[in-house]
């Protein structure tokens, strides 16, 4: 089909005779025809398939169309008559007669159940369809009237007539007859009944409004505009003209010029300024409805039009010609768009340019306008964008191809008309570098490489016959040919490599740019960065867009679905589509995309099915339990898709019908399951199965329980001869004998060696050669003489063969019944495992999918995460933990069976943790390497250290901290890595472990202790620093100022321990009430509150101290005491100015009695430390012990004991 515009797209196109009348289904993609043939098809122009053929008609039929809503199209032919059909029973429902010649077309009313018909008897009727009865026949054309519709919203007809006039019709009169009565006035009446002017016989129903006269000839169609007052008309003048209507008067507005032979139809555009016609000239027209000017036309070789109809939705039309007709677009409608990161560029329909942004879901106000690009019908094709200059290149097909490049403002402020452009012609243009571009004419197929300057830097030759480029990677071109796909790098300018595919028309970068997908109408191909291909797909409905998701799964969408692929090929439907649209972005379980009208949109989509395959081609086997836990993924593709992986296992899970269970357990070797299935279902064929399943497992029991379902007895026995089950055998004997089945009864004696049961039996069926035979082999001559005695015989008359020696039983090697062979492991695969939560690696709750490390463990304890990794007995490699007896093991060592490679450099067979122990003379070293005795003994050695029980949560601390464990396979024993504190040490002899709980985070326990004491939690306050103590012993520290600050908090930690343990022994001495009657307990209270102010606390916390024993004194009548303590007070200062107040006030208190109501042993003039085991003054020139680790006193008495701080 030649054009003068590149831009028509044929959609579809039939084969048949004469298409006379054509109609569009609403929604469906379907087409119906009416041939001269006297057939109506019904087409699926998406699928280009004929879905059914209607034949009742006698001879042409020239009128067709479809509801709107109800499942009913009408057709009216040469027969005179009119039939209303259901497409859903494929059948006519019934016929409307009346009409006296060849009905031309026929239409049903937009809301009304009413059918309009013009006919060659010259009159236009209206049917009523639900009654089936003609309620309307309007008269007044003196020709063929050739056309009647009614108009889209108000009550008018119009028609055409080869009498050369168009009318309009009123038929309000019409629908208010027809409607339900509705309680009206006398007014309303009278006024109604003088509104129409009834015709010359009469008729008020329908009442001609205008009549148009311009044309020369015979009017062949008419049409309303859907929304404007305005009428189109077509005839045998050749003239396409334009009329407009108000509410009195019509008169034509202008003619188009051009069509060189009968113009048989037209119709206005249903969303745009234009007109359409066809003719016999073999052209379809289109015109501007403003200007009256052709904008564009296209010409078939041999086929006249007869007919076009327009979608009522959709941007499409059709035309019907002398061999079938043709469903096509007059553009594309793709909006021209590029996305990077997290905006989206592109052209909406009035071309102009705005942004998207996907995180904020917002669209901007427009960027700029491209009005002045190309001609105002051609929307433009493609656009580039360039993130370094913020730049777009915008190419449009009109007149031969053009493009612009035009830098983006920064923010959208109005419509801003582009002024610094730069233009050319070309029909693709795409930015292939930060600061080229590369132009391609296919004219005189050439490729231009222009600079941002838009001079040409170089000049390239492309294969013969491309037709389109493509961004290829960094500094290379994809160029399109037909048949093939070329990369081509521009600096060397060759080409690297091509791969045959053709008719690709578009090329989607995965966002990684290692891959690519090819679009091509029906298939899509999937290639490497280098061009190799991975995997390609068909479809049978055209592919319109694609995009890639961030995990690397393409999703794709057809003009009715939205699909995924993965790499592998493996493919499937996401959702269906209400109308087309075109992919640009996937994040999570959202889509973005624009529609037809270039208006973003955001689809919700379920994005498992195909997670769920990915996790499964990428063995990610958490990802899949996370999403057969939480999910509903079911259906019978998923499980034959799993099936035919080779995943039965994990088919398994997701299906309910037994037959399909029991299929997927046998294949995968699920005994149990499968025996569960076999008993539900219980059919004998399903137990045959079984049974070999079983035995190939050689699981003998299940296959025993399958033969007795069977009943078959023979192979039961056998069973329990070949397991030596001697009790079921005998069992087995006497069944068959019970049966009378003697040939199972001789096969037990067999088996059983029982030969007297085999004569017994020979006997009784009157065999007894054999049973005399039997008996002589085994040596019963009692029983042969029996025998001969009742045949009446003599052993002269009777002549044997040769008997050899009696036939030995069959026994089994070892007796096996107790228990199955297994001849094949039932090796549950690891997901199984998984699933039966067995694979500790795993946490099947709502663990995220991958934390820090990959499996769920980095929160967890190093000790939680050694119980996880399966077996505790995994633990470490083969270094001596001797163990402290203590009852019970802290870590059992390690089976282990394979030689440690972790540091080659430290001899043979040593681990890290060996080394570090040989590297330091520090006890917590010794610990992260798990020597504990050696930890203990520079204990002893340097503090004197005796008692470690209190130290064996800070042992274990450390020991676990050093290291972190990866499960690598299951099965074996879990990857160690071993944590430095050196990191970037190389050197073997000086690595040294990572020690937790180092000074900096020790300084913020201190704090802790402090805010126990400042809120009186003192039991949590002594736990605290005497933890801090055990955690201090065992550290290590690298440079002198940490020394010295070590040194300041084990001395604080101590002096807060002793003084903790001074007022908590005071507050166990009882009740306030118990201690006031006990003059011993009173004396000791007030002595303890009294050294409770001794040790160096921080001054707020001293106070605390002071006010508490002022105040205990003060009560007890202590004066002396209350006073001394007082002036401490005021001394201190402070910023606690309630404190003080009291202090004051008690000290004014006391001066006027100093005296003691008891005494105590407190000389608060003499300078004495406190013993921190008896809470008693060490006075100075008396003898004591210090603690060699925190400078605690002690009485000498003391010495050789445990440290209590």
């Amino acid at each position: 089909m030649a054009s003068s515009s590149p831009n028509m797209l044929t959609k579809f196109e039939s084969k048949s005779s004469r298409a006379k009348g054509i109609a569009f289904h609403p929604k469906r993609p379907w087409i119906l025809v009416s041939l001269h043939s006297s057939t109506i098809q019904l087409w699926d122009y998406r699928m280009g398939t004929l879905i059914d053929r209607f034949e009742e008609h006698d001879g042409p039929v020239r009128g067709i169309d479809f509801h709107k809503t109800q499942p009913l199209f009408v057709s009216g032919g040469d027969d005179y008559k009119i039939k209303v059909w259901s497409y859903q029973t494929r059948r006519c429902l019934f016929t409307l007669n009346g009409h006296l010649d060849y009905v031309r077309t026929v239409f049903f009313h937009h809301e009304l159940p009413w059918i309009i018909s013009s006919s060659d008897d010259q009159t236009i009727r209206i049917w009523n369809w639900q009654n089936r009865s003609l309620i309307c026949t309007m008269t007044g054309h003196n020709h063929y009237t050739m056309c009647a519709q009614f108009h889209p919203k108000d009550d008018l007809v119009v028609s055409a007539s080869l009498d050369q006039s168009v009318r309009v019709w009123d038929i309000s009169g019409l629908r208010k007859k027809h409607s339900a009565p509705t309680s009206m006035t006398f007014e309303d009446q009278m006024s109604r009944a003088n509104q129409n002017q009834a015709d010359m016989f009469g008729n008020t129903d329908a009442v001609v409004k205008f009549v148009l006269e311009g044309h020369d000839r015979g009017v062949n169609w008419v049409a309303f505009h859907p929304t404007l007052p305005l009428i189109v008309s077509a005839g045998d003048d050749r003239l396409v003209k334009l009329w407009r209507m108000s509410e009195t008067k019509a008169w034509e507005v202008d003619t188009c010029r051009g069509h060189f032979q009968n113009a048989s139809g037209c119709l206005f555009h249903p969303h745009q300024d234009l007109i359409l016609s066809v003719g016999e000239d073999k052209t379809i027209r289109v015109w501007d409805l403003n200007k009256r000017t052709s904008v564009q036309s296209f010409k078939r070789e041999n086929d006249r039009f007869w007919v076009i109809a327009a979608h009522p939705e959709i941007n499409l039309f059709a035309a019907g010609h002398d061999n079938g007709v043709m469903v096509f677009k007059l553009e594309r409608e793709r909006p021209a768009s590029a996305f990077y990161q997290n905006n989206l560029f592109f052209i909406t329909k009035d071309k102009h340019v705005r942004s998207y942004d996907f995180q904020k879901n917002i669209e901007s106000p427009t960027l700029l306008t491209l009005k002045k690009l190309g001609s105002p019908w051609v929307p433009p094709r493609s656009l580039s964008y360039n993130p370094a200059e913020r730049a777009i290149l915008v190419t449009s097909p009109a007149d031969g191809g053009s493009y612009e490049l035009i830098n983006l403002p920064r923010d959208g402020s109005g419509s801003i008309d582009a002024t610094d452009t730069k233009r050319g012609q070309g029909n693709s243009a795409v930015f292939v570098a930060r600061n080229r571009f590369a132009v391609f004419n296919s004219g005189n197929q050439q490729i231009d490489i222009k600079d941002l300057s838009n001079s040409t830097t170089k000049t390239i030759k492309p294969p013969n016959g491309t037709t389109d480029i493509y961004f290829g990677g960094t500094g290379n071109l994809l160029l399109i040919t037909p048949t093939a796909v070329h990369l081509y790098d521009i600096q060397q300018k060759k080409t690297v490599t091509e791969l045959a595919v053709s008719g690709v028309k578009y090329v989607v970068w995965s966002n990684d740019g290692l891959y690519a997908a090819l679009l091509s109408k029906h298939n899509v191909t999937i290639v490497t960065k280098a061009l190799e291909q991975v995997s390609t797909l068909h479809e049978t409905i055209r592919i319109k867009s694609a995009t890639w998701d961030d995990a690397g799964v393409l999703l794709y969408s057809t003009l009715n679905h939205i699909k995924y692929t993965l790499l592998n090929g493996d493919n499937g439907i996401v959702r269906t589509l209400d109308q087309t649209v075109y992919l640009v972005r996937v994040k999570a379980r959202s889509v973005y995309c624009l529609d037809r009208n270039a208006k973003p949109k955001l689809l919700n989509i379920d994005p498992t099915e195909y997670r769920f395959k990915l996790a499964l081609v990428k063995r990610n086997y958490e990802e899949m339990l996370q999403i057969i836990k939480n999910s509903s993924l079911v259906g019978q593709s998923i499980i034959s898709y799993l099936q035919k992986k080779g995943y039965p296992e994990i088919a398994l899970q997701f299906v309910q019908d037994p037959q399909t269970r029991f299929e997927l357990a046998i294949e995968c070797g699920n005994l149990d399951v499968a025996v569960e299935m076999a008993k539900q279902l219980d059919k004998p064929k399903l137990w045959s199965r079984l049974t070999t399943e079983a035995l190939a497992h050689g699981n003998h029991q299940i296959v025993e329980m399958a033969y007795q379902k069977l009943r078959q007895f023979d192979k039961l026995s056998f069973l329990y001869l070949s397991t030596g089950d001697k009790d079921k055998l005998t069992r087995m004997a006497k069944i068959a004998e019970h049966r009378g089945d003697f040939t199972a009864r001789f096969q037990n004696a067999l088996y059983l060696g029982d030969v007297q049961d085999r004569i017994q039996m020979f006997k009784e069926i009157d065999l007894y050669p054999l049973a005399y035979m039997t008996a002589k082999s085994n040596g019963l001559t009692e029983e042969c003489d029996s025998i001969l005695e009742a045949t009446g015989l003599t052993e002269d008359q009777i002549t044997l063969p040769d008997i050899g020696s009696p036939l030995t039983i069959p026994k089994p090697i070892v007796s096996t019944f107790k228990a199955n062979w297994p001849t094949k492991a039932t090796s549950q695969s690891f997901f199984e495992k998984a699933l039966l939560g067995q694979v500790e690696g795993l946490s099947l709750e709502d663990a995220p999918a991958a934390t820090s490390n990959g499996f769920g463990f980095d929160d967890a304890t190093e000790e939680e995460s050694l119980k996880r990794n399966g077996n505790l007995a995994e633990v470490d490699e083969d270094e001596d933990a001797a163990g402290w007896d203590m009852g019970d093991d802290i870590v059992p060592e390690v089976e282990s069976d394979f030689v440690n490679v972790e540091s080659a450099e430290a001899g043979a067979g040593s681990s890290e943790a060996d080394l570090w122990a040989r590297n330091s003379p520090i006890a917590a070293d010794h610990v992260a390497g798990g020597s504990f005795e050696t930890a203990m003994q520079l204990l002893n050695r340097q503090l004197g250290a005796v008692n470690f029980e209190p130290l064996k949560p800070r042992f274990l601390e450390i020991y676990q901290a050093s290291k972190t464990y990866l499960p690598a396979s299951s099965g074996l024993p879990p990857l160690i890595n071993y944590v430095r504190r050196t990191v970037n040490e190389t050197d073997p002899r000086k690595v040294l472990p990572i020690i937790p709980r180092d000074l900096e985070s020790l300084a913020g326990e201190l704090q802790s202790g402090y805010e126990s004491m400042r809120a009186n939690k003192l039991e949590d306050g002594a736990r605290i620093f005497k933890g801090m103590l055990h955690a201090l012993l065992v550290n290590a520290v690298s440079t002198a100022s940490e020394v010295e600050e070590a040194k300041k908090l084990i001395t604080s930690a101590c002096e807060y321990s002793i003084a903790m343990a001074i007022e908590l022994s005071r507050r166990k001495l009882g009740t306030p009430d118990e201690v006031a009657k006990s003059p011993e307990k009173l004396k000791r209270s007030l002595e303890l509150s009294a050294y409770f102010t001794i040790p160096k606390l921080e001054v707020p916390h001293r106070q605390i101290a002071l006010v508490s024993a002022m105040k205990l004194a003060y009560h007890n009548k202590n004066f002396n005491s209350a006073l001394s303590f007082a002036n401490r007070m005021l001394s201190n200062g402070g910023s606690a100015i309630k404190l003080l107040d009291q202090a004051r006030k008690t000290k004014a208190q006391c001066e006027r009695n100093p005296n003691d109501a008891h005494e105590i042993e407190f000389d608060q003039f003499a300078e004495f430390d406190i013993c921190a085991a008896s809470h008693t003054p060490i006075y100075s020139g008396s003898g004591f012990e210090v603690c060699a680790f925190d400078g605690s006193k002690y009485h000498s008495k003391y010495k050789g004991t445990g440290d209590p701080t």
